[in-house]
């Protein structure tokens, strides 16, 4: 799998809003900065993420304008900018920010995220 299909993969399982699915592609030393929070545990990301889908039910996550800053055999940088779509409390819901993610390939040449930085755009 190519870092690419790596990010691909990722915001498909992030998707699915089942946290089983996203921490495959979560390095275990990941470090998440959010706009309001750090998290430097799969624990806390996996709250922060739940958390996240029970606000915002139905949530829809796309990445579009990827741009690939840094790639070598091991690691690999990217930002995008994101949307997201769905219900907070019966009500349809959008917004949009900047993310930025850094992957790097463990032992078994699989991609994983070890940092991610998103901040939303008022």
């Amino acid at each position: 799998m190519s870092y690419q299909n790596a990010l691909q993969q990722y915001i498909t399982a992030t998707n699915t809003h089942d946290f089983n699915q996203v921490k495959k592609y979560i390095h275990k030393d990941a470090i998440y900065w959010f706009s309001d929070k750090t998290c430097t545990s799969l624990l806390e990301i996996q709250q922060y993420f739940e958390n996240a889908w029970n606000v915002i039910q139905n949530e829809v996550y796309k990445a579009t304008n990827v741009k690939w800053l840094t790639t070598d055999h091991n690691s690999a940088t990217c930002t995008y900018q994101f949307q997201y779509e769905g219900y907070l409390k019966g009500n349809f819901v959008s917004g949009h920010g900047r993310a930025t993610n850094v992957f790097i390939k463990n032992d078994h040449g699989v991609w994983l995220v070890i940092h991610e930085h998103l901040s939303g755009i008022s």
